[in-house]
């Protein structure tokens, strides 16, 4: 099974879907999933009531946080130059360091940040 690092966006999606089974549903079934700190901080942020923090809390469950740690951290510095977002340069960088891909909804986000390989969830399983 491949690992991946899947992007606030796409959990985002999962846990408001009204599909039965969500695009990161399907991702999972032929991947191991991870995600940022960022992303998982990005997500709590987004919650507002009790019901979507246990949302997020149980997405999280399901996959491993990875953080920012001293060597992903040399790698931010270039990348927040090139990032359309400063935490889209840390979600990178994480990526980068653990030589990972990223799975975003949004690719053209992640455009220009060099060594970065960004994937869709559809691309991924095929849909």
């Amino acid at each position: 099974m491949k690992k991946v690092i899947v992007d606030a966006g796409v959990i985002a999606e999962h846990l408001t879907t009204a599909e039965a089974v969500s695009p990161l549903r399907r991702l999972m079934r032929v991947h191991l999933c991870y995600t940022t700190v960022v992303s998982a901080a990005e997500l709590f942020g987004r919650a507002r009531t009790k019901r979507e923090r246990t949302a997020v809390i149980a997405a999280m469950q399901a996959m491993k946080v990875l953080g920012i740690n001293g060597r992903s951290a040399l790698r931010i510095g270039p990348l927040l130059a090139r990032a359309k977002e400063r935490d889209d340069a840390y979600v990178a960088a994480v990526c980068l360091e653990s030589r990972l891909p990223l799975v975003t909804n949004e690719p053209e986000r992640y455009a220009g940040l060099p060594g970065l390989t960004v994937r869709t969830p559809a691309e991924l399983t095929r849909q």
